[in-house]
């Protein structure tokens, strides 16, 4: 009757981009790993290319253990990809970390593109974008925001809407370019 859960808080560069720790939006920062076990799982030991995110690790729990979850939490629980991996709870994945300048840099992870937007949290103005395509590999070595704007404009409105949804994190990306 035990359920075991095992995560990391961050990814880390080891290296990557001449970096060294926890400092960016970049794939290598933002995965983690995340190994759940419960006694009733179906698909023990499938992985899934399904999005969780941390903050779904409490409403997940909360659910197999069968206790109430609330409908103010920014989570959703990824208890169906334990019984099949091929199952999606997400079709995103957010992530947020600050730079200097009173920047802070919203990032939305689909499946074949990150964007961030580097947001000055007093102007509420979208001051960097940054776009990446995953199709050659998971290192982020092309900015292709200014060559794509069209999926810059559609992912941008997604990243918008995911971040309210979301709670607004700590600060809501703003609309004006």
């Amino acid at each position: 009757n035990t359920i075991v859960v095992l995560w990391g808080d961050h990814g880390y560069h080891l290296g990557e981009h001449g970096l060294w720790g926890k400092t960016t939006n970049f794939e290598l920062d933002t995965r983690v790993p995340l190994i759940v076990r419960t006694p009733d799982m179906k698909a023990a030991g499938k992985p899934s290319r399904s999005f969780v995110e941390l903050v779904d690790l409490y409403p997940t729990l909360a659910e197999l253990a069968g206790l109430p979850i609330t409908k103010q939490l920014e989570g959703k629980s990824f208890a169906p990809i334990l019984n099949d991996p091929t199952a999606t709870t997400k079709t995103v994945a957010l992530s947020q970390y600050p730079r200097g300048g009173g920047l802070m840099g919203y990032s939305m992870r689909t499946r074949t593109h990150r964007l961030t937007q580097w947001v000055h949290l007093a102007s509420g103005q979208i001051r960097a974008t940054e776009l990446y395509d995953y199709a050659d590999g998971l290192i982020e070595s092309k900015n292709i925001a200014d060559t794509s704007p069209e999926l810059v404009e559609q992912l941008s409105a997604q990243l918008v809407s995911a971040v309210k949804l979301a709670g607004g994190r700590n600060s809501e990306p703003s609309a004006d370019r």
